[in-house]
């Protein structure tokens, strides 16, 4: 509604500028048919290769968008995509908050009409489909029926082949077993690979909007698998899928007795009394949270603290913003009301419109349009193996840890202790990751700067949220840059980085291993007789 009004009066306040942007758009328009007339004539002599945005959007990749009709097609619809692009961004009397809101759903709108995404207009269904003499639609039409019986009447594309990956069996497959269990989590400890183990335990405090298995999809890709090659006594925690029974968990039933619980079934186990702990997303934060938490009590056990794409201060998150109006609240509001919690299901859809042109339109062209199976692809397994949130946990860091960014503030209770940021000391690192859309690089770095440790490490990965984390070193693909030297900013830090074409796994590893201990004889570990069952345990099996 704001936006509305804010659109109105910047029409009637400022009407040259709308009947500018008109005579702009005639006049490019006029261009692009003057463009057609002369392609028609010399076509198919003419070199042309298409419009430059075509080299630049893999939609339109395919040959077919060069020839007259379709390039003009294609033309127009880059034409209509950038006058209503230009529109939004120059009205006037927006917020920032409103504005980035703007932009995002007109994309969707423009992102929703492209001529790749229908049938008489995309040109490589409609030539598949004269090469395969319809087969093509038909597949295309049992694909579409599939999906519509699989999610009750919902439209929701199938992205990975449903039977080509089993948890467990193919993926999630690195040996080990489940040595406590509660009503939150269960707590997995991976059987030694080496003679000799580092003495302090690590341990994996992974998200729970989604499954731990990210770190731990097939052997050639498995962080978790290379952890224990390197020597560590690797635990990990694995949440529960929660349903309305969970309904009153909040934050402080993660941080209690999750997290630290599960650093106290460690250090019981072993018999270590303190160990290295990794916070992977919403993970670093709750991690963030029990150090700060531990510190103020005086019950601390971790030594060194690594935080994998880890938002701490929510002063700016990026993309993520376009979710918290009042109005999305709201509605999630009411459904943590109806429920109890927040289906998984609601928040991979909407995640996944932000970035539509992979997550929502590209995969139903190739289903519905072109008749492909679903592709056979660990990431996307993972992708759309969804969990839900508790009720009051949802509600809680919507409105507290993120809304009003309590915990960065030093505002944010817990059992009656106020969390701080100063009181994190121990040795830090983070990896961040340069093109993560959920998760500034820079955001997710101030929010470690602003602890108190003296010993930080920042290691800046190459590509995005889950690419840039699962590079393992037998893959030479995403790079990373480390800056050692005192920074007065972080555009500064990355400028005088210095840039390591390998992944950052070696080079992390070689910052923990300082702080890890001696290593020892296996046998010389303490290791408790606990065995509920073997990895992945059972809560990863919990589907919705």
């Amino acid at each position: 509604a704001r936006t509305g009004l804010a659109s109105l009066n910047d029409m009637v306040s400022n009407p040259s500028k709308l009947f500018e942007s008109q005579v702009s758009y005639w006049g490019q328009s006029l261009n692009l048919w003057m463009e057609a007339q002369k392609s028609l004539v010399d076509f198919p002599t003419s070199t042309e290769t298409g419009s430059k945005p075509a080299t630049q959007d893999k939609r339109f990749k395919n040959e077919l968008w060069d020839t007259p009709y379709f390039k003009l097609i294609k033309d127009h619809y880059f034409l209509n995509s950038q006058m209503i692009k230009n529109y939004f961004e120059n009205i006037e009397g927006l917020s920032d908050s409103d504005r980035k809101r703007i932009e995002f759903f007109s994309q969707q709108i423009t992102d929703m009409l492209s001529p790749a995404n229908f049938l008489a207009t995309n040109p490589e269904a409609l030539d598949k489909a004269m090469k395969t003499e319809g087969q093509s639609l038909v597949n295309g039409l049992e694909n579409l029926v599939r999906d519509l019986e699989k999610n009750n009447g919902d439209l929701q594309v199938t992205l990975c082949d449903p039977d080509a990956f089993k948890v467990g069996e193919n993926l999630a497959t690195t040996e080990g077993k489940v040595v406590f269990r509660n009503e939150l989590f269960e707590l997995l400890h991976y059987h030694p690979t080496t003679e000799k183990v580092k003495e302090v335990p690590l341990v994996i405090i992974p998200p729970w909007i989604n499954k731990y298995y990210i770190l731990d999809l097939r052997p050639d890709n498995s962080f978790i698998k290379w952890v224990v090659e390197q020597g560590y006594q690797l635990f990990v925690v694995s949440w529960v899928n929660p349903d309305s029974s969970h309904r009153d968990v909040g934050m402080d039933t993660y941080t209690l007795d999750g997290c630290i619980k599960a650093i106290d079934e460690v250090c019981k186990y072993t018999g270590s009394k303190e160990i290295n702990a990794i916070g992977y997303c919403i993970g670093g934060t709750l991690l963030a949270m029990a150090l700060a938490y531990m510190s103020k009590t005086k019950t601390n056990k971790v030594k060194s603290a690594t935080f994998f794409t880890t938002l701490i201060d929510f002063t700016d998150i990026g993309e993520l913003g376009i979710f918290l109006g009042d109005d999305f609240i709201n509605g999630v509001d009411e459904i943590l009301g109806e429920k109890g919690y927040l289906p998984g299901k609601s928040m991979a859809n909407a995640f996944s419109y932000l970035r539509a042109n992979d997550l929502v339109y590209g995969p139903a062209i190739r289903s519905y349009l072109l008749g492909e199976p679903p592709m056979a692809f660990d990431l996307l397994h993972w992708n759309g193996d969804s969990t839900n949130l508790p009720g009051r946990m949802a509600r809680e860091y919507f409105h507290d840890i993120i809304r009003e960014n309590l915990f960065t503030n030093g505002e944010y209770e817990l059992n009656g202790v106020k969390l701080s940021l100063e009181d994190i000391t121990m040795p830090l690192s983070a990896v961040a990751c340069e093109s993560d859309h959920l998760v500034d690089w820079k955001v997710s770095f101030n929010g470690i700067r602003m602890m108190k440790s003296r010993s930080k490490k920042l290691f800046l990965a190459e590509s995005g949220h889950v690419a840039g984390v699962v590079n393992p070193p037998t893959k030479i693909k995403y790079g990373h840059y480390t800056n050692d030297k005192n920074s007065s900013s972080l555009d500064e830090w990355k400028e005088k980085a210095e840039y390591h074409k390998e992944t950052w796994w070696p080079s992390w590893e070689k910052w923990l291993s300082t702080r890890s201990g001696k290593s020892l004889e296996v046998g010389a570990i303490k290791q408790g007789d606990s065995n509920l069952g073997p990895a992945p345990g059972t809560y990863i099996h919990m589907t919705i």
